[in-house]
């Protein structure tokens, strides 16, 4: 009799602690405050799985080189930049398309290249992709002024004033220098969505008031690109892509001098099968880039990238589409031509939906 009431005392406290934890599982699931809690209850009163350990994860010998530990989250991220910069490298030893990647490391290369000794920054300019913020980002940088927001637009593009020296200045031992070592960047967009934005900025708003643009270069492309010689509006954005496609542009060029550094290709203006990058932004994806290069460079804590408006770096297939209507197909696959090595060296689809 005894022992049937120890067995059925045993069998109720089985019972009431099955009752209790059923309960307080069931409240610490519905409860997120007491998760912690719920996983040490399941701790103490199962028994441990067996589990593999976890595998190592693989990071690539680039990211432990920089002795830069990244959260999981965004380990892709530097894969994104280090595949960007591999695709160059596999473009420029294309041999098929080795005249429109490679172009000699040229004054007019090194013109283009702003240059900041006190943080070893060198940085390719290409207008019409938010180049300047950037110039203002080096401006800060060189200490001509105390921060983005006191640079007077007049200035930014005053390169007497705007402290920021270019590569060309220097001697030939001094630009080998810094190429071998100095930290170096420039920013990409699509090829044809950059010439839409030139066209308009140039000829269109020009809203620094430049008149050669419309006083000088476009009655040039005019005269010798407007199929139509009774026609009498200002420069098309016909006319501009058929200078642009013709294969002797080079001649208009050379009258134009610098100025056509808002349209001419990204390989003319930075030579990136030449001179090794340390990382390529792409507008597209400004928001995050901007952020990833301020890191790599070593100045995140220094300066921050200015506010980017929402919206305004996203592709705008429509607006392409808008502005080549009309064109004929000949006159688009001429422009193409000349600006396939932009295409496939950043990553860029072919437009077949202007092409074909």
């Amino acid at each position: 009799m005894h022992h049937q009431w120890l067995l059925l005392a045993a069998c109720f406290w089985v019972i009431f602690m099955f009752m209790v934890a059923s309960k307080f599982i069931t409240l610490t699931f519905k409860d997120p405050d007491v998760y912690s809690a719920k996983q040490e209850f399941l701790f103490l009163t199962t028994m441990p799985e067996v589990r593999k350990l976890p595998e190592e994860k693989h990071i690539p010998e680039e990211l432990k080189l920089t002795g830069k530990e990244l959260p999981d989250s965004r380990l892709v991220q530097p894969l994104v930049y280090m595949e960007r910069l591999e695709l160059i490298r596999n473009v420029c030893r294309d041999d098929a398309l080795k005249n429109l990647s490679h172009t000699p490391v040229s004054k007019f290369v090194l013109d283009r290249i702003f240059v900041c000794d006190k943080h070893k920054i060198l940085f390719c300019q290409t207008p019409k992709v938010g180049n300047t913020q950037w110039k203002k980002v080096l401006i800060v940088l060189n200490g001509a002024f105390p921060s983005i927001e006191e640079i007077p637009e007049n200035v930014v593009h005053d390169h007497e004033k705007n402290g920021l020296p270019r590569l060309s200045s220097f001697s030939d031992a001094e630009i080998q220098k810094r190429l071998k070592t100095y930290f170096k960047f420039f920013i990409v967009r699509d090829p044809f969505e950059r010439l839409i934005s030139a066209f308009k900025d140039k000829f269109v708003h020009n809203p620094r008031f430049e008149p050669w643009y419309r006083h000088e270069i476009a009655p040039g492309i005019i005269r010798k690109y407007r199929r139509n010689r009774t026609e009498t509006r200002g420069i098309q954005f016909e006319d501009f892509v058929r200078y642009l496609g013709d294969p002797n542009h080079r001649w208009l060029d050379l009258q134009f001098g610098d100025h056509i550094i808002h349209w001419v290709t990204y390989v003319e203006l930075c030579a990136p099968c030449e001179i090794m990058y340390s990382v390529i932004g792409h507008h597209e994806t400004l928001e995050d880039d901007a952020p990833y290069i301020l890191k790599e460079a070593g100045i995140d804590h220094l300066v921050s990238y200015p506010t980017i408006p929402p919206g305004i770096t996203v592709y705008n297939r429509t607006k392409v589409e808008h502005y080549f209507l009309g064109i004929s197909k000949r006159d688009i696959r001429r422009l193409y031509s000349r600006f396939e090595g932009d295409f496939k060296l950043f990553g860029y689809q072919k437009p077949d939906f202007l092409l074909n």
